[in-house]
């Protein structure tokens, strides 16, 4: 099973976890697919894709994440032994979001919620000190507008690594290595 995890205030709609669905229905492994819509609360988030990883056998789960996303997958594959590409990740979110506190409305649903310290805390809580390098493919472009990609760089040292001059947070070129990023996945044709 492939899990997509998408990032703060994103969706299952999201441009990339489209173009993933599409390749795996392409590929005739739709049923092998999962991309739920993640509760704003880190922990509910977590608590929602543990189910996914245990319904699809565990260790023959394959993470996607992006933003946030990434962030969540790296302390799921490090705790559940699991394989993560991570899309332009967060490295540290409790610090980034700060500026995020208050009233939030989700740019795919509309869902309207309140980013309070709270959710500061738990994602302070899914920190990973260390990593296994071999569990990671990192792709991060030099333009994102919202997060340094020197910062995944260095944190994912060591890890298979693609850094794509310019670009933009959404990374709307993501099409061009969606295919290194699910064969790193172990999905092929």
């Amino acid at each position: 099973m492939l899990i997509y995890i998408h990032g703060f205030n994103s969706s299952a709609l999201s441009f990339k976890a489209g173009l993933v669905r599409e390749r795996m229905a392409a590929f005739g492994r739709s049923a092998e697919f999962a991309c739920p819509e993640l509760d704003h609360r880190p922990s509910r988030a977590i608590a929602q894709l543990e189910t996914l990883i245990a319904a699809g056998g565990g260790a023959g789960v394959t993470l996607i994440g992006s933003s946030l996303g990434g962030y969540y997958a790296t302390y799921l594959a490090e705790k559940h032994g699991l394989r993560a590409a991570l899309v332009n990740p967060a490295v540290r979110p409790h610090e980034l979001l700060r500026g995020h506190l208050g009233p939030q409305r989700n740019l795919y649903t509309g869902a309207l919620y309140e980013f309070t310290e709270q959710h500061l805390a738990e994602l302070r809580a899914l920190e990973v000190p260390r990593i296994t390098p071999a569990r990671y493919l990192l792709v991060a472009t030099t333009g994102d507008e919202v997060l340094d990609y020197r910062l995944a760089v260095t944190k994912y040292s060591g890890c298979e690594q693609i850094v794509v001059e310019g670009g933009d947070h959404g990374f709307s070129g993501f099409a061009d290595y969606l295919d290194i990023v699910l064969g790193f996945c172990g999905v092929r044709r």
